[in-house]
């Protein structure tokens, strides 16, 4: 009998070891992804990637402009067309006119020539407030603090040998769900860059557009597009900030089942808003 007592206690110990050793895995496993996505939110777009910024800046301004410049040309001559009908052929001409006309020309070919420059000081304005608060929430953000393993490691040596077996292929599918969601976050952030090397890259055109009255608005709500994608990256690391503060100082309080899937509830929370996030910013900026 005491031989079937000893084997149990060893297993019971072993068993408590193992459940320790997949929770602290499980909460380092969150923590370095959602760690790493403020850390690549806070990048701008040639520090991401160096290779794809150089080859969308170089189709860009070799093929996408000349296609702007043939659309800018087309608009100033269509504005000029109209300014001149709208005068009644010139009869009721201002001189004047043709000097803003003139003005919208020198407007519009600095714009197009600078493009690039401006939608990259637009992202550079984002990723300094991002910046910003990624210094905050990164310092504040540990998932599995050593109060929560602390109270976890006591209500495991409460817990029987069945218990405890049970408990641990309960942590290893939450453990797994949370390295899934874990991965959705990843992927929500990649994809969000590659939106912005797909906007950036067309960029010529939609700017080609802003000193007429009546295709500017293409220019317009590019620049409102591009200002949501840029500021996504503000709201993606509020999501962080605010699941920081949900499970930084998470104490258990209950049973440990019930303090696993609170955190896996507030991991599938933070995958819920990321998704989210760019409607957000998009009807922020009214961007269509």
């Amino acid at each position: 009998m005491w031989l079937i007592d000893l084997i149990n206690e060893w297993l019971r110990e072993w068993m408590i070891d193992a459940n320790m050793s997949a929770f602290e895995t499980m909460f380092a496993n969150v923590d370095a992804r959602v760690q790493d996505v403020a850390y690549q939110v806070g990048m701008t777009p040639e520090g991401w990637n160096s290779s794809i910024f150089t080859m969308v800046r170089t189709l860009s301004e070799t093929v996408i402009l000349p296609v702007a410049g043939i659309i800018l040309t087309f608009v100033l001559c269509y504005e000029l067309i109209q300014l001149i009908l709208e005068k009644n052929n010139l009869q009721d001409f201002d001189t004047f006119n043709i000097y803003r006309w003139i003005f919208k020309c020198f407007v519009a070919v600095f714009i197009l020539t600078n493009t690039w420059n401006i939608v990259m000081a637009v992202f550079d304005l984002a990723q300094n407030v991002v910046n910003q608060s990624a210094g905050i929430i990164t310092g504040e953000l540990t998932l599995g603090n050593p109060e929560m393993l602390e109270a976890i490691c006591e209500q495991l040596e409460e817990r029987t040998l069945g218990q405890l077996v049970g408990l641990f292929f309960q942590v290893q599918v939450v453990g797994l769900l949370m390295e899934i969601m874990a991965v959705v976050v990843t992927i929500i952030v990649w994809g969000r860059m590659i939106e912005i090397y797909l906007i950036t890259s067309v960029a010529p055109i939609p700017l080609s557009t802003m000193v007429n009255r009546e295709w500017g608005q293409l220019g317009n709500n590019y620049l409102k597009s591009l200002f949501a994608l840029a500021f996504q990256g503000f709201l993606i690391m509020i999501c962080i900030a605010i699941y920081a503060v949900l499970v930084a100082n998470f104490v258990v309080s209950g049973t440990i089942t019930t303090t696993i899937w609170s955190i896996m509830a507030y991991t599938a929370l933070l995958c819920f808003m990321l998704l989210k996030s760019g409607g957000i910013a998009k009807s922020v900026f009214s961007a269509a």
